[in-house]
């Protein structure tokens, strides 16, 4: 039962990915490499990122809000931007349109994040004996963080691979771009400051995520029009 419980979850933390990427034009323009690639940059910047939070950021002593070291973990947090910006910009990828390069590059950077926080936590704890609801939360709050990576890839490239896009868009697809962003500090001051359940925090995140995912559509549909 243990088995089957953490396999459960894993399928429901890894499989969208695969299903995603199956289910897209990303396995017929094989893609692969582009994930790869993405995911190999991500983990460069969970690195920076980790050295930058040991250095700026004391250890809390209770489980508390605190705006200046939430602050700086949003600022931090901005350097996966600048990953996302050398992965769709700087890295060399096949002869694949705009559309597949975001999607490719968004699905490898949340595998890779899903992959860092949430496999080792799967394998020591939810093989134990006792059924729990969180790591099926966490597996749905993955979704989401998918959902929402993507959602980010396809506005970094209207940002940094579109020339031509509508100047009315442009404060709209900064604005998305930066509640994107800084989603780890809105869903820690949920937890944090307002004392959010997780189960709370994980439907936000889903919300959230449908609701940024089509936006992001939106304005990548408008982008692609031409100008008249």
């Amino acid at each position: 039962m243990t088995v089957f419980h953490f396999f459960n979850c894993a399928i429901l933390t890894f499989g969208p990915h695969a299903v995603y990427y199956s289910a897209t034009p990303l396995s017929e323009y094989d893609t692969i490499g582009t994930s790869v690639k993405a995911a190999t940059v991500y983990l460069g910047t969970a690195l920076v990122k980790l050295v930058c939070l040991a250095t700026f950021l004391k250890v809390p002593e209770n489980d508390s809000f605190d705006p200046y070291q939430e602050l700086l973990k949003a600022l931090i947090g901005f350097i996966d931007v600048a990953g996302l910006y050398f992965a769709l910009t700087q890295l060399t990828h096949r002869n694949i349109s705009q559309n597949h390069k975001f999607q490719a590059v968004g699905l490898g950077w949340a595998f890779a994040d899903s992959v860092l926080h949430r496999l080792a936590p799967l394998w020591v704890r939810a093989r134990g004996l006792e059924f729990t609801w969180e790591y099926i939360l966490q597996g749905l709050e993955a979704n989401a963080n998918l959902v929402l990576t993507i959602s980010l890839a396809a506005l970094g490239s209207l940002m940094w691979l579109r020339k031509n896009k509508p100047r009315a868009l442009v404060p709209i697809i900064y604005a998305c771009a930066g509640i994107l962003a800084t989603m780890p500090s809105i869903t820690s001051y949920l937890r944090r400051g307002l004392g959010w359940h997780l189960p709370k925090v994980v439907g936000f995140e889903l919300f959230a995520s449908l609701m940024m995912a089509f936006i992001s559509w939106q304005l990548f549909s408008a982008c692609q029009k031409p100008s008249a």
